[in-house]
C-alpha cells in the first residue's frame, strides 16, 4: 500500500512505506512458517521476520524521533 507516487522528498512519506512493506514480507513469513514443514526453514522465516520486526522499529523511532541517534 503506497501512499506517495515517489515524487516526495519526505522522509516521514517514504518510511511509513518501507515499515508497510516491512509489515507485509514479516506476515509472509509467518505464514509460510506454517506452510512448510523443515524445522529449520521454519527457524529462518521466524528469524528473519524478527530481525525485519528490528528495522521497522528502528523506522519507528525515527519517525517519533525518540532515539537520541535520531534527535533533529
Amino acid at each position: 500500500m503506497k501512499t506517495t507516487s515517489g515524487k516526495t522528498t519526505d522522509p516521514f512519506v517514504h518510511s511509513q512505506n518501507i515499515q508497510d512493506e516491512l509489515t507485509e514480507l514479516i506476515d509472509h513469513m509467518r505464514k509460510d512458517v506454517n506452510r512448510v514443514e523443515e524445522p529449520k526453514y521454519q527457524a529462518l522465516l521466524e528469524t528473519s521476520a524478527e530481525v525485519l520486526c528490528g528495522l521497522r522499529t528502528a523506522f519507528s523511532h525515527y519517525d517519533q524521533n525518540v532515539e537520541r541517534a535520531w534527535k533533529r
